[in-house]
């Protein structure tokens, strides 16, 4: 258990990212830190496993308080592990070299012992033939997989995730977040800080909603999503907001999905022009092409936007023949995908948790009046 009592950190440029933070995390708690940037999340997690020092408060795990004189924090960080978004790799060592040294050095491991806690979590995480790879030779899932395979190797009671998919192309994001799944099936306690919040809600069961250096709200995924208390907590979920649709038969219901568009747009105030070019191009793509070349078409499409940077973006992923967008016959189609407003990028999918071997993404930003 991890009780956290009136936490305040002041920086020295005077900046307060956290304010008064008071929550307990129980033994197998599996807890998203949702929240706009700049609220403390990340700096929250780094507190915790006193990679930043409080400036007050207490952090207290199994009884100790970690913020006092005298404890000894390599000990306590022998129970926490942590997964940033950068992966933290050792470039000079192959993969099975960086999960097998910090095992010997910290926990005394022999080589074979390590060896052998290496090898298991590498094919727990899917990547058991890069063993002698080095990390530039690997996408940036992979390596992060491999980040999490090395924490692992530590035993840990307690995982921290900052921001673990924010660095990744949207096509590596699956694979990432399958890994962690996995994970919080074992019962140890988590906390990921993630913008993702589809993810968030399937894999916790609590969410922290920051602002402002404070824990705004404390909740269930259905309390906090569906429920919030706060309209602050409402307009940030609001502007987060995804759609997720599954096609699996010709006769998927298009003119609904429309109207569920029209409506997101609606809440997020984007431009009925831009919604009408992302329909436009889910139907010319999917529905006249991926899923007629296939008797059960399996195809997985992602709509989100972020008010941030301002772009409406669809991920479509298939399985089956491949799709070549700039081989479609349709020259409306063509005519949008040639907007410089427009970007569109294709590749294959590879070690896809779900199977898929396609992707297909295209953003719509919008144009800028003259």
């Amino acid at each position: 258990m991890i009780e956290i009592k009136h936490l305040r950190k002041v920086f020295d440029d005077d900046t307060i990212p956290l304010k008064d933070i008071d929550v307990t995390i129980n033994d197998g708690d599996v807890i998203s830190i949702i929240g706009p940037s700049g609220t403390g999340k990340s700096t929250l997690l780094r507190c915790i496993n006193m990679l930043t020092e409080p400036t007050s408060g207490s952090i207290i795990v199994d009884g100790q308080d970690i913020t006092g004189k005298g404890c000894d924090l390599n000990e306590i960080r022998k129970k926490m592990g942590m997964v940033f978004q950068s992966f933290n790799l050792f470039g000079h060592l192959t993969i099975i070299e960086n999960i097998m040294n910090p095992q010997i050095t910290l926990l005394g491991r022999s080589r074979q012992e390590a060896y052998d806690k290496a090898m298991y979590l590498l094919q727990q995480v899917g990547l058991a033939s890069k063993v002698f790879a080095y990390p530039e030779e690997l996408s940036g899932g992979q390596q992060q997989r491999i980040a999490i395979a090395r924490t692992l190797a530590m035993d840990p009671d307690i995982i921290l995730f900052d921001e673990p998919t924010s660095a990744l192309d949207p096509s590596m994001i699956g694979e990432v977040q399958s890994v962690i799944k996995m994970l919080a099936k074992t019962g140890r306690t988590m906390m990921i800080v993630t913008h993702e919040m589809d993810f968030a809600r399937k894999i916790s069961n609590r969410i922290l909603f920051m602002y402002d250096g404070y824990i705004y709200e404390d909740g269930t995924p259905k309390q906090i999503f569906e429920h919030p208390k706060h309209e602050i907590t409402k307009k940030f979920i609001q502007r987060l907001s995804s759609l997720t649709y599954r096609i699996n038969s010709p006769d998927f219901d298009i003119e609904a999905m429309n109207e569920e568009l029209s409506a997101y747009g609606e809440k997020l105030l984007i431009e009925a022009e831009r919604l009408s070019k992302l329909s436009l191009a889910f139907e010319e793509i999917c529905m006249n092409n991926i899923a007629p070349a296939s008797e059960v078409p399996d195809i997985l499409v992602k709509v989100e936007y972020s008010e941030k940077l301002d772009i409406l973006t669809m991920l479509i992923c298939y399985k089956g023949e491949k799709f070549d967008v700039h081989s479609s016959e349709s020259s409306l189609f063509q005519n949008l995908i040639a907007e410089p407003t427009t970007e569109v990028k294709q590749e294959d999918l590879k070690d896809d948790p779900m199977g898929y071997e396609h992707l297909i993404s295209i953003r719509f930003r919008w144009a800028e009046e003259e």
